[in-house]
């Protein structure tokens, strides 16, 4: 049996970095906990609050209509916040822009920019960089596959190029806007070299989706990315409540992607904006803790007779993908505890079948080769006890779902 399991501790503060891309990474003045906590927050004492108000105005009052369109000329010539009272929901939230606030500072970059999904934000990006004249992209699967499905089918008028790592540079062509990948990867949790990785794109931007690790374990403008993607869905609401994208990037490509997000109404409820900015603040103690069981149960899977092959990144993390001997819908047939669903990076731990549900979209000889075989499954291990999710998938894995 292939197996590997590593144990793994918190990424620590991060260091002062000149990315790839140029754009200066500042390292936080403090500790990523408490980042986690304080970020987006600070004015709050000073209005008398202390939980962070939800703004659910879609318009507000101005008998100054000069100033609004001053301001509104100011935004549509360079995607700037625009300066005073808001004008309206579409270009802007209150709410939303402490979560965007937060979220900079754990990721480490100037900006970030929320959307109503993870799909938008990346059709964001794609949109941008096509506007240019830029809309080739070069990829390494494997990736989530609706991400994969939107690059492959050119649904946004996009060309996209597959390569392994070392193919990256010779891939790249006058016309390509973007490079993409995702590591840990969604859902063999394939591992790259993000700085290795950014110095191949040369000029061209990196895009490196980092939903699975988060920025509690790291931090990938601190190796050259100049856009982290995270499907805000999974760990930064952290509950199974919320629906959201972000991209964190320099304010040069956020000034962009707002002008994208006001034309295309891809925008970010208040409601979803105040639940992930509390989602962010138990964000390191509850990937910590769910890492910490996933270490323990890709430990015993590993040892198992049942299973064929345990994949868990070195990075640690709250994720398992293992390939079974036995019939993978049997697994999923068989559990109790574990709900059979997809998405992940909620508080309690689910499991599916990636071939049928989050990867069925990609073709299955593209599937394959990117590893994602049809006995893989793809845990997302929460809080629960460690021992009560064994005896789980324990069970699961002797159940025959003929019998």
């Amino acid at each position: 049996m292939d197996s590997v399991v590593y144990d793994t501790q918190g990424a620590q503060g991060a260091q002062d970095d000149l990315s790839g891309s140029g754009q200066v990474i500042t390292a936080p003045t403090r500790a990523l906990a408490t980042e986690a906590v304080h970020a987006g927050r600070e004015d709050l004492a000073a209005l008398g609050l202390h939980a962070a108000p939800i703004d659910l105005s879609t318009t507000y009052p101005s008998y100054d209509s000069r100033g609004e369109a001053a301001r509104i000329d100011a935004f549509a010539a360079d995607g700037a916040e625009p300066e005073g009272p808001p004008v309206y929901a579409r270009l802007g939230n209150p709410t939303v822009a402490r979560f965007e606030t937060a979220l900079a500072r754990l990721e480490g970059t100037q900006s970030a920019v929320a959307f109503a999904s993870g799909m938008a934000a990346l059709s964001a990006v794609l949109l941008v960089r096509n506007a240019m004249g830029l809309r080739h992209v070069v990829a390494v699967r494997p990736l989530y596959g609706c991400s994969d499905h939107l690059l492959t089918a050119g649904l946004l008028g996009s060309e996209v190029t597959w390569v392994d790592p070392a193919g990256i540079a010779d891939a790249l062509r006058p016309d390509t806007g973007l490079v993409m990948v995702e590591s840990p990867a969604n859902p063999t949790l394939a591992e790259l070299d993000l700085r290795a990785v950014a110095h191949s794109c040369g000029s061209v931007p990196l895009l490196a989706d980092n939903t699975f690790a988060t920025p509690v374990l790291q931090r990938p403008a601190e190796h050259g990315a100049r856009l982290v993607l995270h499907s805000a869905t999974k760990y930064l609401g952290g509950h199974g409540d919320v629906m959201a994208g972000v991209v964190a990037c320099d304010e040069e490509f956020a000034r962009k992607l707002r002008q994208v997000r006001f034309a295309t109404g891809g925008v970010l409820h208040p409601l979803a904006g105040y639940l992930l900015l509390r989602g962010l603040s138990t964000l390191p103690v509850r990937v910590r803790a769910a890492s910490s069981n996933a270490a323990e149960l890709a430990r015993r899977l590993a040892d198992d007779p049942r299973v064929a092959r345990v994949h868990y990144p070195r990075i640690g993390g709250a994720m398992i993908a293992f390939e079974v001997h036995g019939d993978p819908h049997d697994v999923i047939a068989g559990v109790r505890l574990i709900t059979p669903a997809v998405s992940l990076g909620s508080v309690d731990s689910l499991i599916q079948h990636p071939a049928s549900i989050s990867h069925r979209i990609v073709p299955t000889a593209d599937r394959q080769d990117a590893g994602v075989s049809d006995r893989l499954l793809r845990l997302s291990v929460g809080l629960e006890d460690v021992d009560d999710l064994w005896s789980d998938l324990d069970t699961a894995l002797g159940f025959h779902g003929g019998e």
